[in-house]
């Protein structure tokens, strides 16, 4: 796919005011690119969106723009799904989801997702209880000890 490089500018600039908590220019700058389908425009406005900032909260755009991020295959996206899931934020508790869409995450590499993982394992409260996956996952994520 050839990008617009005005549309690469705008990412960029939305990224930038988001990352320097401008949520409203981010906004600016990002919905359009989400709206056209853009997987990192999306995941940060799903995240102004369920947060209510530089905008409303909405939790249904939160969920939309996040799953659908996350179903580009953005691991950021998929680690923020599962975290929806299992927090039961802006969609019903899921605790098979969330660690669909960890796992997923993890399979990117992300240590947050493969820790996440254990720690569900470990704790046992939307997973059934596993000592030896929750090591497994741990180990996976970098951790000696636990």
């Amino acid at each position: 796919m050839i990008r617009d490089e005005g549309l690469d500018m705008d990412l960029s600039s939305g990224i930038a005011a988001f990352e320097s908590k401008h949520f409203s220019t981010a906004t600016r700058f990002l919905a359009p690119l989400a709206e056209q389908g853009d997987p990192e425009a999306q995941y940060r406005m799903a995240i102004m969106a369920q947060n209510g900032l530089g905008m409303v909260e909405n939790q249904a755009l939160a969920l939309r723009y996040m799953q659908a991020a996350a179903e580009a295959g953005l691991g950021l996206a998929q680690h923020g799904l599962g975290f929806m899931y299992m927090q039961g934020e802006c969609v019903e508790q899921n605790g098979q989801q969330a660690l669909e869409w960890f796992t997923r995450a993890a399979e990117q590499g992300l240590q947050g997702a493969m820790t996440t993982i254990g720690m569900m394992y470990r704790d046992g409260t939307v997973v059934e209880r596993d000592e030896e996956k929750a090591r497994a996952w741990l180990r996976k994520a970098g951790f000696d000890e636990f």
